[in-house]
């Protein structure tokens, strides 16, 4: 009799029913619970956390669905990878912006207030091209009709005699070696006495021999009498320098490759006021002076700025009377004071280029000359000629 009752379609329904009540009573209560640790959270280790979070999922699906119990028990492993993956791509979405807002934007360089005024000042005052660095410097030094490969040589030849040397001195130097044979074979070939007297009185002249033997060496082993076609290149040659060889990328090569920077330029360009900070060495001019400067003007401001530092902008007592820049000049008329005209004299023009031809640069051989000479004039020799003048 207990078996019937307790199989009867009634007492299992109202079995099944208490079941889902019990059921419903513990998520109930374990909703209830977490709600009470989030309003006063106290620290609960993730693995208890993560039981009860699975609990009310598989009450929820009993109360719900019956049949979903066995998918409750295996969850779709499916929310964290796609929010790894949407994270990883939104990082490389900002990266690609970044990098491509990095490639638009030009950083502008400093460049100095009033050097377009100044520049274009300068060559006004250099329209007469008669400057010795425009008669007899580099790019006339050669023999226009020799063969390229030698017309490059002589061209690095005259670069470097011309250092802490004259124009004119140069000039002088190139035309005798030309008349002797200026290529490398005749010059390793030529003995040092021989070679010296050639190249005399160029500054430096005995160190300059030896330079001009091993160069001379160099070039006819290793690259058949010609020079090397790139500035690291020229660089590597005994007594070249960065200048020599920008010039002689730009004159023999004909390809622009840096400014050449020599004393005029590096002297003028710091009076001028065209670098962020006063440089030290021509190396450090030319470097703040490529940061800046139009790459189209790097071949023109040499001869431009060598020719107005051996007229006007002289290394001691500069023109400042006579330059167009004096009133844009930072360093006008700090290093020589303005000379007056004389009293009835009417001032002198600005304008013409002629009036740029009364002074040149003082070099170091013409001070070498008046040293020998009064030397030559204080010796024991020049008294005794002296004497037997005098007794004649």
């Amino acid at each position: 009799m207990l078996s019937a009752v307790m199989t009867s379609p009634y007492f299992v329904h109202t079995r099944s029913v208490t079941n889902q009540r019990r059921n419903l009573m513990t998520s109930s209560s374990l909703g209830s619970k977490l709600t009470c640790k989030m309003r006063n959270p106290v620290p609960v280790p993730c693995e208890d956390v993560k039981e009860e979070e699975t609990e009310i999922k598989l009450s929820s699906h009993d109360t719900t669905h019956g049949s979903s119990q066995q998918a409750a028990m295996h969850p779709q492993p499916e929310a964290s990878p796609q929010r790894a993956h949407s994270r990883r791509r939104r990082q490389l979405k900002v990266e690609y912006d970044a990098d491509d807002g990095a490639s638009s934007v030009k950083t502008e360089r400093r460049q100095p207030p009033d050097w377009k005024k100044q520049f274009e000042l300068i060559r006004e005052m250099r329209k007469g091209r008669d400057a010795p660095v425009d008669n007899m410097g580099a790019e006339k030094c050669y023999d226009s009709d020799a063969p390229a490969h030698v017309r490059r040589f002589q061209v690095l030849v005259s670069l470097m005699l011309s250092s802490q040397t004259r124009d004119q001195v140069t000039a002088a130097a190139m035309q005798k070696l030309r008349a002797h044979g200026c290529n490398a074979e005749n010059i390793v070939a030529t003995d040092d006495e021989t070679l010296g007297k050639l190249i005399y009185p160029v500054g430096f002249w005995r160190s300059k021999v030896k330079y001009l033997k091993l160069t001379s060496a160099t070039l006819q082993t290793d690259f058949g009498g010609d020079i090397p076609d790139s500035v690291e290149g020229l660089v590597r040659l005994p007594g070249v320098g960065p200048k020599m060889a920008h010039l002689a990328m730009d004159i023999a090569w004909d390809r622009v490759s840096g400014i050449g920077v020599d004393t005029h330029v590096h002297r003028i360009s710091n009076r001028l006021g065209w670098l962020r900070k006063p440089s030290k060495n021509p190396e450090e001019t030319r470097k703040a002076l490529e940061e800046w400067l139009p790459r189209e003007l790097w071949s023109e401001i040499n001869w431009l700025l060598v020719g107005f530092g051996q007229q006007v902008c002289l290394p001691v007592n500069p023109l400042c009377s006579l330059c167009l820049n004096q009133h844009s000049c930072p360093s006008a008329f700090k290093s020589s004071p303005a000379k007056r005209p004389k009293s009835g004299s009417p001032p002198q023009s600005l304008s013409p280029a002629s009036s740029f031809k009364t002074k040149t640069e003082p070099g170091p051989d013409d001070e070498r000359i008046k040293r020998e000479a009064s030397h030559a004039a204080t010796s024991p020799a020049s008294r005794t000629r002296k004497t037997k003048s005098k007794v004649s």
